[in-house]
């Protein structure tokens, strides 16, 4: 195999590779918890141990459209990391703004997780399945205002009252200091003569559609995410909801329901993470382009006069691995890593460690392509000696296509003879590259997936290591080092194939015109690497000549 043959062949692989997966995760058959789980349930008219409602009972009829979200009284809180909106029609969450992330179009605006936009609706909702029970549709009591966090507070709260009939409900949203973690109560207080009962549910409404300013060219997932200890880590796409591939998510009695989106999650967790009690995930079209993706709890009975409290926590922020995992079990696998999530998670280590080291993710991406380039010192040297060697007989073997023609068989064997005799494996230099490209694809994941890098600077024009070169400079210094790699690589002795060989760090370039520049900077490092230590083995094996001594 002749090295522009194999740089094709290394290139095709890694596209490949990289279409596989975003088609694995777009087009993957899913399993459908629901259908096995919920399908009994809907049969026998009631929940397996009647602790949780018939699935769908009481919720679908209390669904807002996406034209009918009225507006009410509102609480505006402002805290140290976040901005949110609390509108007293249905007690949603209708707006939460991160205020140490910037917008993906407008770098001058805040970053908007939840918003209310026609079109684009996104925010969270609670409330009770019963009927003498508060649900998303009540009106609230709420004292308009703004509640800022103030300097030495440690929390926030906002309070919101139903009354109906005696039983009186009290729904506090909890924002602290720092933190992302927004603690729903609700307090039930019957005053009446009767017990009431409802389930409670914690729900996102959202739009189907990616985050706006996401690059077409790069697929990340956006959509619903379940997680159990039995059927772990799901993803739930909007197009599998819509075509009613997946309705409802199957009862257990762990885990946590989620909105994911690149870089960011919302998430409604249990306040105990290990809490063992029975819950039923869903998700759902609402038609007009929304879906819903709910948590139901076991129904809260309370006698007249007495009065309980149910808990939920609503974590709506960034993807930071580590604390991702110490908020719940699972939690972290919403961070994106591929299927190689084995080694990406150690390569992110290592770059969060090197970052913590010099201050500066572009220069941690720098330092990390030199290691790996270190650890696969050896294969690489294999791989460029054998290109240099192959370079080397180019001459040779382009006398020997001219001598024999078309008569493949004895060109064959010819071209083996001088294998032989040079000590030559014509393979030497495909194998060592391979070995690396699951490492490539690993770490590509990583420069994709880790809020880390979103907005951060490097240098010079570079201020965001997780968008596209402004300038495009990256992209076209990698097509150049791509086209001095083509150089120091064997010539084809077709003429059509070299012009085609030629254009390639051109047109594979253009690719990277898009992609995120802290991805071009790891392969423009990479590349120069590749040049120096390939110049240096061919001009090591020029001068060691022909025979024995080259093949050492």
């Amino acid at each position: 195999m002749d090295t522009q043959r194999l740089i094709a062949f290394i290139v095709f692989s890694f596209s490949l590779l990289l279409l596989w997966e975003a088609w694995q995760d777009y087009n993957r058959p899913k399993t459908d918890p629901v259908a096995a789980q919920s399908a009994p349930a809907a049969q026998t008219g009631t929940a397996a141990s009647g602790d949780l409602p018939t699935p769908g009972a009481g919720l679908r009829g209390a669904v807002p459209q996406a034209a009918t979200l009225a507006q009410g009284a509102r609480a505006r809180v402002r805290t140290d990391v976040l901005e949110a909106v609390i509108d007293a029609n249905g007690g949603d969450l209708r707006s939460l703004i991160l205020t140490a992330y910037r917008d993906n179009v407008d770098e001058s605006r805040p970053f908007q997780l939840f918003e209310e936009k026609t079109g684009r609706n996104y925010l969270a909702q609670s409330g009770f399945i019963g009927d003498k029970l508060p649900n998303h549709k009540t009106v609230w009591q709420l004292e308009p205002g703004d509640y800022v966090l103030k300097p030495g507070q440690d929390r926030v709260e906002v309070r919101l009252k139903a009354v109906a009939d005696g039983v009186e409900v009290t729904k506090t949203y909890v924002f602290r200091r720092g933190s992302y973690v927004i603690e729903v109560l609700h307090a039930v207080r019957n005053g009446g003569d009767q017990p009431v009962e409802g389930y409670p549910y914690y729900q996102f409404l959202r739009h189907g559609q990616a985050p706006e300013g996401e690059s077409a060219f790069i697929y990340t997932f956006t959509g619903p995410a379940v997680y159990t200890e039995a059927g772990k880590f799901q993803k739930v796409s909007f197009e599998d909801i819509a075509k009613g591939k997946q309705q409802h998510v199957r009862e257990a009695r762990d885990g946590w329901i989620a909105m994911v989106q690149h870089h960011f999650v919302a998430a409604w967790l249990p306040p105990d993470p290990n809490a063992d009690f029975k819950r039923e995930f869903r998700t759902e079209s609402l038609g007009n382009g929304e879906y819903r993706a709910s948590l139901i709890t076991p129904a809260v009975q309370v006698a007249p006069g007495e009065e309980k409290t149910v808990a939920m926590r609503l974590y709506a922020g960034p993807q930071e691995l580590e604390k991702l995992k110490a908020l719940a079990p699972g939690l972290e696998y919403v961070v994106d890593y591929g299927w190689l999530h084995i080694l990406a998670y150690p390569l992110f280590l290592l770059l969060n460690w090197l970052n913590g080291l010099v201050g500066n993710w572009g220069v941690a991406i720098i330092l990390l392509t030199v290691l790996i380039k270190l650890v696969f010192y050896p294969l690489s040297a294999a791989s460029y000696k054998s290109m240099a060697q192959m370079r080397k007989l180019a001459p040779r073997l382009q006398a020997l296509k001219e001598r024999y023609g078309d008569d493949r068989q004895k060109l064959h064997e010819a071209m083996m003879k001088i294998y032989q005799e040079e000590r030559i494996n014509p393979l030497g230099g495909c194998l060592p590259i391979l070995v690396q490209i699951p490492v490539f694809i690993a770490l590509y994941w990583v420069l994709l997936g880790a809020v880390e890098l979103r907005q951060a600077p490097f240098a010079l024009w570079i201020t965001d290591l997780s968008a596209r070169d402004p300038y495009y400079i990256l992209p076209l210094v990698m097509a150049a080092t791509m086209f001095i790699q083509m150089k120091l690589s064997p010539t084809p002795p077709d003429p059509v194939q070299a012009k085609v060989m030629m254009i390639m760090p051109i047109v594979f370039s253009v690719f990277f015109f898009f992609f995120p520049a802290g991805l071009v900077l790891y392969w423009l490092v990479n590349n120069i690497l590749s040049i120096l230590q390939q110049w240096r083995i061919n001009h090591v094996i020029e001068r060691a000549g022909h025979g024995a001594k080259a093949a050492k």
